[in-house]
């Protein structure tokens, strides 16, 4: 993979390297994380870009959802909203649906410094994390921040202190969440 990752660099010539040679320290392995991952999951980008945990059985939604609002108020951010697909598709069909929610939260401080620096980073806002039903049970997912804060450019120490406490709420969020814990 690394072999393959360096000639993909060297034949996309200088710009590609003066990139690198600007991002975070860990970006090359972040880089090859992802394309494993990519391609692993047949070529699935959301895999790719995402962690996820599979809830442990016999933890409910109900505890889910009280695990993401004791880190929330721990960590000081806000839940901004919440989507409940499967419970509006039930409201459409009137035929029962698998769980699927997604609950959004944000650090309005943190949003700020982040999109000042790169205001592209305001189509990851808020952050959301989701709990979906499938065959196998639960399953929580959100963004994996690494690709943001390990393969972006080189990040004022700030920011780099922000883009490290919101990821670390994020994992605590879904740790805590797929264990039931709160």
């Amino acid at each position: 993979m690394a072999v393959a990752l360096a000639a993909v660099m060297l034949g996309a010539g200088c710009s590609t390297v003066r990139t690198v040679v600007n991002t975070q320290p860990g970006a090359a392995a972040e880089a090859g994380r992802m394309m494993s991952a990519w391609v692993d999951s047949d070529g699935d980008i959301a895999v790719a870009t995402t962690w996820s945990r599979k809830v442990k059985p016999g933890v409910t939604v109900a505890e889910i959802e009280e695990a993401f609002t004791s880190v929330a108020a721990e960590d000081n951010i806000r839940a901004v909203g919440d989507l409940p697909i499967s419970k509006e598709l039930e409201l459409r069909s009137g035929k029962p649906e698998k769980f699927l929610k997604v609950y959004s939260y944000c650090d309005p401080a943190a949003a700020r410094q982040m999109v000042d620096f790169s205001p592209n980073m305001a189509a990851f806002l808020p952050c959301r994390i989701s709990v979906v039903e499938r065959d196998d049970g639960l399953w929580i997912y959100t963004m994996n921040m690494d690709m943001l804060i390990k393969m972006g450019r080189q990040l004022p120490p700030d920011v780099s202190v922000t883009l490290h406490r919101v990821r670390a709420t994020l994992l605590k969020m879904l740790e805590r969440g797929a264990a039931g814990e709160f």
